[in-house]
């Protein structure tokens, strides 16, 4: 019997692309936090600036309510890494310095009087705290996986009740907040999603802990409310991309991604580059601070 040749055993070039097209390629996983996602859906102008232009627009100063709370959280942060022994008030002056951002600040005295602000709230909130308690996570990163969504995101702390985990969020703004706002709250829901992944054990129960008040607004999700978060999230997802995709072919960026002017244009880092943003009211660095102190008892 004749044996076939090497040359015409070997398939062709079109049988070998038939055989490839069997396979879909991959769908292409839009890599995000809740961070970003929640840029887009504040305004999509704000996104665009952050995540798509290159270079991005130049920042405006740094303001000072965002280094006060970055030093709240690191100060924590430290707190825990501490031993159980050592976890004590009396430690959080010297970790609270360590941590302390300086930026933002209209002058000497208005950063020290948000320091010794500060300090009050952590020695209040860490005295309510178990010392012994190690959280399951502290500035942990967790992640999961989508049809359409990479998604990663650091949360403050993790904790265990029983069985489950708790995710929890420190806040250090000036308004209290209350249980719709966990509940709504868009970070935390993808949060505790992507943690039950992680670990491997349910995790439903987010908490808002609001330090200056040394109030807690929690919510217990059930697995259909954390599914309607991740759809919302998709949906952003893909709005985001779809701009993104329509500039890429020649759209223009401004009406890919429009403003969404508001009160929130005052507090936006890219205001100047933005005509809409520019009629805003203009806020000083150290505005939210000083409204903070004013409103303090």
């Amino acid at each position: 019997m004749e044996r076939p040749s090497r040359a015409s055993a070997a398939p062709s070039s079109a049988e070998q692309d038939g055989q490839l097209g069997l396979f879909a390629a991959p769908r292409r996983l839009f890599s995000c936090t809740p961070s970003r996602l929640g840029t887009y859906e504040d305004c999509p102008r704000r996104y665009r600036f952050v995540y798509v232009d290159r270079p991005s627009p130049r920042k405006g100063p740094p303001w000072a309510h965002n280094s006060l709370g970055s030093s709240v959280h690191n100060a924590l942060k430290s707190w825990y890494a501490l031993s159980g022994p050592e976890r004590t008030p009396a430690a959080l002056p010297r970790l609270l310095r360590a941590t302390w951002v300086s930026e933002g600040y209209r002058d000497e005295a208005q950063e020290q009087q948000a320091f010794n602000r500060a300090l009050g709230w952590l020695e209040t909130y860490v005295d309510g705290l178990d010392p012994a308690a190690d959280p399951v996570g502290v500035e942990r990163v967790v992640a999961a996986r989508t049809e359409l969504l990479a998604l990663s995101g650091r949360v403050d702390r993790i904790d265990q009740a029983g069985d489950e985990l708790v995710i929890i969020d420190y806040k250090t703004g000036r308004s209290e907040l209350t249980s719709d706002d966990a509940r709504g709250s868009r970070a935390l829901a993808l949060y505790a999603y992507a943690a039950e992944r992680v670990f491997r054990r349910r995790c439903r129960r987010v908490e808002l802990h609001h330090l200056p008040t040394g109030t807690v607004a929690t919510h217990e999700h059930t697995e259909e409310s954390l599914a309607r978060h991740v759809r919302r999230a998709e949906q952003t997802a893909q709005d985001a991309m779809d701009a993104e995709q329509a500039v890429a072919a020649g759209a223009d960026p401004d009406e890919a991604f429009p403003a969404t002017p508001g009160p929130i244009c005052s507090w936006c880092d890219f205001r100047r580059s933005c005509p809409a943003g520019a009629a805003a009211p203009e806020r000083e660095p150290w505005a939210a601070v000083e409204r903070q102190s004013l409103a303090a008892p």
